[in-house]
C-alpha cells in the first residue's frame, strides 16, 4: 500500500515535468497544491498556537499558585482550557495528520534517481545542475559546484526555525523567548546537519514548503490579532445596558355611591 502512495506521489510529479520540463520546478508546484491542500489544518494549528499565548499566563497563575497540589493544578488547568474553549492538541494534531504525506513526499524525493531513465538530467533549471546529487558530494567537485547546494541547505535550515523564531517575537515572556532563541539555534544546527547528506531535490521541497508555511502562518497571524483588537475595542466602546422596568401604574380607586 505504501508503494502504491509513493508511485501514485511519483506520477503526479512526472505530470507537472511533462508540463513546465523542469523537476524542479515540478516539485515546487507539488508543494505548492499540497500545502493548499493542508493550509485548514495548518490554519487551525495557528490559530490554536494563538490561544495558547493568551492562556499562557494564566497557565503560569495557576501553576504558581497550586504548585504543591497537583490534583487541584491539574482540575483548575481543566477548567481554565473549559472556560476558554481551548484545546491543548489542536496545535498537534494538524502535524501528525500530515506526517505520513510529508514522508511519502520525502521517500520519493530520495529515491527519484532511481526511478529516472538513464541519461535523464535531474535538474533545477540550471540553478541547480543535479537534485540527486547532495552537498556533500557537490563540495567535492568544487567551490562553484557546491555554491548552489550551500544556498539550498542555508534556506532548509533557516525556514525550517523561522515559525519558531516569529512566535518567540510574539511572545511577552522573557524566560520562553530566550528558551525559544535557544532551541531555534540548536534547531538550525541539527537541519544544516541533516542537510549534507539530504539530496538538493529534498532540500528543495522542504524549503519550499516552510516558506509556504511561514507566509500562511504569518497572514494568519495577522488576522487573529486584527480579529482580537476589533474585539476589545467594541468591548471597551459598548454601552453599558441598565435593565429599567417601568411600574405599572394601579388604577385609583373610586368611591361608591
Amino acid at each position: 500500500m505504501w508503494d502504491v502512495i509513493k508511485d501514485w506521489v511519483f506520477d503526479v510529479i512526472q505530470f507537472f515535468y511533462n508540463g513546465v520540463g523542469d523537476w524542479g520546478m515540478a516539485i515546487i508546484i507539488i508543494t505548492i497544491i499540497f500545502r493548499i491542500i493542508v493550509a485548514p489544518l495548518v490554519h487551525k494549528s495557528t490559530t490554536a498556537n494563538f490561544a495558547m499565548q493568551k492562556v499562557q499566563p494564566l497557565l503560569q497563575e495557576i501553576q504558581t499558585k497550586f504548585a504543591d497540589d497537583p490534583v487541584r493544578q491539574r482540575e483548575e488547568m481543566q477548567r481554565l482550557y473549559a472556560e476558554t474553549k481551548f484545546n491543548p492538541l489542536a496545535g498537534c494534531l494538524p502535524m501528525l495528520i500530515q506526517m505520513p504525506v510529508f514522508i511519502a513526499l520525502y521517500q520519493v524525493l530520495y529515491s527519484m534517481v532511481d526511478r529516472m531513465p538513464e541519461g535523464m538530467t535531474y535538474q533545477f533549471y540550471h540553478l541547480v545542475p543535479d537534485l540527486t546529487k547532495n552537498p556533500a558530494t557537490a563540495m567535492g567537485e568544487g567551490v562553484l559546484a557546491f555554491i548552489p547546494y550551500l544556498i539550498l541547505m542555508l534556506v532548509f535550515a533557516f525556514v525550517t526555525f523561522a515559525p519558531m523564531l516569529l512566535q518567540q517575537k510574539n511572545s511577552k515572556d522573557q524566560n520562553q523567548k530566550r528558551q525559544m532563541l535557544m532551541m531555534s539555534g540548536i534547531m538550525s544546527l541539527f537541519m544544516l546537519w541533516i542537510s549534507w547528506s539530504a539530496p538538493a531535490g529534498v532540500l528543495l521541497f522542504w524549503g519550499a514548503s516552510s516558506v509556504f508555511a511561514v507566509i500562511q502562518q504569518q497572514l494568519t497571524m495577522h488576522f487573529l490579532k486584527k480579529k482580537d483588537a476589533e474585539e476589545e475595542a467594541v468591548a471597551e466602546v459598548a454601552p453599558v445596558k441598565i435593565d429599567v422596568t417601568r411600574k405599572v401604574k394601579k388604577p385609583r380607586p373610586t368611591k361608591k355611591r
